[in-house]
């Protein structure tokens, strides 16, 4: 079911989406969940990978399931382009939110071509190092949060308002 989406019930002809929620599984997957408050009032739609955590976690959620690996795996980084530029000219989301890892990247980009606000939120494991995806994210986000104050000197836009956990 890789690049399809799950539980269908936004077609062609629906509204655009408030937040388009991105992360990989696992960790990533949890933080986002974690911001609940902050999200389920909002119409939304998830982008993450198809593993057994995430369909436990957003059984009830409109939920499109990315291509993966990501990490050093160029076809897939190009299917998951192609994949970001339909679902994000499809759904026109006010707002792409992401906890992360590389799947985010060209949701970000793409995002930020069609006018989405991108708010990234660093893992919560990136104490003193930034990732990768933070890295690639920052120059195009337009909010950018870390979860620990040390954090702050490795991104000019950062913020801390604490941890998620």
């Amino acid at each position: 079911m890789t690049g399809v989406t799950a539980h269908g019930r936004r077609g062609d002809g629906s509204p655009p989406v408030d937040v388009l929620l991105v992360c990989s599984s696992g960790g990533h997957l949890l933080q986002l969940v974690q911001l609940r408050d902050e999200w389920e009032r909002d119409r939304r739609h998830w982008v993450t990978f198809e593993k057994a955590d995430a369909k436990s976690l957003l059984a009830d959620e409109d939920v499109t399931y990315a291509f993966h690996p990501t990490n050093r795996n160029l076809p897939n980084l190009l299917r998951n382009v192609a994949l970001a530029w339909k679902l994000v000219r499809r759904l026109r989301p006010a707002a792409i939110v992401t906890t992360g890892a590389g799947v985010s990247v060209p949701f970000c980009y793409v995002g930020r071509l069609f006018g989405a606000r991108v708010v990234y939120i660093e893992s919560f494991t990136r104490i003193s190092e930034p990732s990768l995806t933070g890295r690639l994210v920052h120059p195009v986000a337009h909010s950018f949060f870390v979860q620990w104050p040390g954090m702050q000197r490795h991104f000019r836009k950062a913020k801390y308002e604490g941890a998620i956990f």
